[in-house]
């Protein structure tokens, strides 16, 4: 019999669910011990025999007790059938994830924003916040038409990044204005930019203190609005005959560009 607790898991693994409760879900110990780090609250989790399998699992499942967290024992085949991984190790677990605004992006020593217009997979999503966290970016903003920041593919592939770095889900009206109000300069990433990684090239732009990196859509690119409103396009340089990289390879190639010198 479905308990509340499962019904709860079965809703949010849709997008209406999510945005209605506010809440999302964290699969397989590392992610939950990621968010338990950050002091994601946890509202429930659904753990199977699994959980205890190792040290560590015992641990997490000790650590979610002490945090007053509810759990609900279910077997292993159950716990397969509320999992959207392969291999959820003993734990789904229902998260309230943080509420991210565009104030809570804090320029005021500078910084890079990474900007995703209309990025739709999930799993190029995630790796971009990684990324982005990891290389000192000082915030995402994700643009409408970009996959949801909680679906759980996007904070899977975020491994923790969205439970602790700001981003900011919002259109490009407000993105634009915010932007011009934070005196951002907005770089667009283009197959006809400028390359970023030829510093003997003298159109080579420097850096500007505060800057937004635009990648776009997986096939379609950077839209008409933000390629209106930007300063600069800029590329990454390819051998002859290579069409183009995976978005969330060329943001992280691109952002390292922009960031290394700080």
């Amino acid at each position: 019999m479905s308990s509340s607790l499962q019904s709860t898991i079965r809703d949010l693994q849709l997008r209406r669910g999510r945005e209605r409760r506010g809440l999302t879900l964290a699969e397989g110990v590392r992610l939950v011990e990621e968010a338990l780090a950050a002091g994601v609250p946890v509202r429930g989790a659904a753990v199977s025999p699994a959980l205890e399998g190792t040290p560590r699992g015992k641990a997490l499942k000790a650590a979610l007790v002490a945090r007053g967290a509810r759990l609900e024992e279910v077997g292993d085949p159950e716990l397969d059938q509320l999992a959207d991984t392969e291999h959820p190790q003993g734990i789904v677990a229902i998260i309230e994830p943080a509420r991210w605004g565009l104030h809570h992006i804090d320029l005021h020593r500078g910084g890079v924003v990474l900007v995703l217009d209309a990025v739709q997979d999930p799993g190029n999503v995630g790796t971009m916040l990684r990324t982005a966290q990891a290389l000192g970016a000082a915030g995402v903003v994700a643009l409408k038409g970009t996959a949801e920041l909680t679906n759980p593919k996007v904070i899977r592939g975020s491994m923790g990044a969205l439970f602790k770095f700001p981003a900011v889900s919002t259109d490009e009206p407000a993105f634009l204005e915010w932007s011009r109000a934070s005196r951002l300069e907005i770089w667009v990433t283009a197959a006809d930019g400028v390359p970023l990684d030829r510093p003997d090239r003298p159109d080579r732009p420097d850096r500007p203190d505060r800057l937004a990196l635009v990648a776009g859509n997986e096939g379609a690119g950077v839209g008409p609005g933000l390629s209106a409103a930007a300063q600069r396009r800029v590329a990454i340089r390819l051998v002859p005959g290579a069409e183009s990289l995976n978005v969330a390879i060329a943001a992280a190639i691109l952002m390292h560009e922009v960031l290394r010198d700080r």
